[in-house]
């Protein structure tokens, strides 16, 4: 596989967030905003690009039973490294309105889940075509589910306001039920396209294999 395929695969065809489902409860948790969802993406992005490298560097290193201790070890590394810069320099708003979830990348699905199946497995430059890859399919989901959010409920756009005459919030896509509403018509969406292409071509649309949860070893590491 192609270095640009490693990469684009996690923007559409294998998108964390509407595809791979993972990560589920950041993305509804912080993307109230499209400011706050593009502050978790490039935070995400970070810790996802550096632990794809140096576990892809240390995986003939560390031994297979004591793997997912040591790369949860390196996440956390990184976690703590962008935790910290983000409190030195991203405004105090975002780093607030993030707050546990910023610490919480360090179990973050997406995270582990390319470390174990990808970056364990591929060399350097791949592992870190993927992780921006995968990262930015984050950041984009983040963005538009943010901004959807955002101005369903007040008219405006990254703290922008748009639409001057909208004085009174519409709160229901700014609560937790918005947020499973507005991601469920983008599932349903994505679904549509990705069918509508299919047919187009002659073809029968066939869901992207190998990500059920039968080809994932993650709940089975203690019979390792």
């Amino acid at each position: 596989m192609s270095l640009f395929k490693d990469f684009s695969k996690g923007i559409w065809k294998e998108n964390p967030v509407l595809v791979l489902l993972l990560g589920m409860c950041p993305t509804l948790a912080v993307t109230s905003n499209a400011v706050n969802g593009l502050g978790m993406g490039i935070a995400t992005t970070c810790v996802l690009v550096c632990s794809n490298t140096v576990i892809s560097l240390l995986k003939t290193v560390v031994p297979a039973k004591i793997r997912i201790p040591c790369y949860i070890v390196v996440i956390a590394t990184f976690v703590s490294v962008v935790d910290r810069c983000m409190q030195a320099y991203a405004p105090s708003s975002l780093y607030n309105a993030l707050g546990i979830f910023i610490p919480l990348i360090v179990v973050n699905c997406i995270v582990l889940g390319r470390a174990e199946a990808f970056a364990s497995k591929c060399s350097v430059i791949r592992s870190v075509a993927d992780g921006l890859g995968m990262g930015l399919g984050f950041t984009l989901a983040l963005v538009l589910l943010g901004g959807t959010r955002e101005f369903l409920t007040s008219g405006s756009l990254f703290e922008v306001k748009i639409i001057t005459a909208w004085s009174v919030d519409f709160l229901l896509p700014a609560s937790a039920p918005g947020a499973f509403i507005i991601m469920g018509c983008f599932l349903a969406l994505k679904n549509y396209f990705n069918i509508r292409r299919a047919v187009k071509k002659g073809e029968v649309y066939i869901p992207p294999q190998g990500l059920s949860c039968r080809n994932c070893r993650l709940c089975k590491l203690g019979d390792d």
